[in-house]
């Protein structure tokens, strides 16, 4: 996977979310996978050889984690 350089992530999240109710960029979640709390703004973005992208964790690419791996922190 390759990461895409994201340059207005408000707009990108906004579009790309998958699900229902949206974080706010400012908001701390904990990635399920690397135990990592970060801010939702702090994301990275990697498209695959078939030109999916996915939002993932800041941690990415060592962190396998994207957003359904992402809960809240307290």
């Amino acid at each position: 996977m390759k990461e895409i350089a994201i340059t207005d992530k408000q707009k990108y999240f906004d579009d790309h979310f998958p699900f229902e109710e949206k974080p706010e960029l400012f908001d701390k979640k904990r990635c399920l996978h690397c135990d990592n709390v970060f801010y939702v703004g702090d994301f990275k973005v990697f498209k695959n050889k078939s030109g999916d992208e996915f939002i993932c964790c800041p941690n990415a690419p060592e962190c396998d984690g994207t957003v359904i791996d992402w809960f809240p922190a307290d």
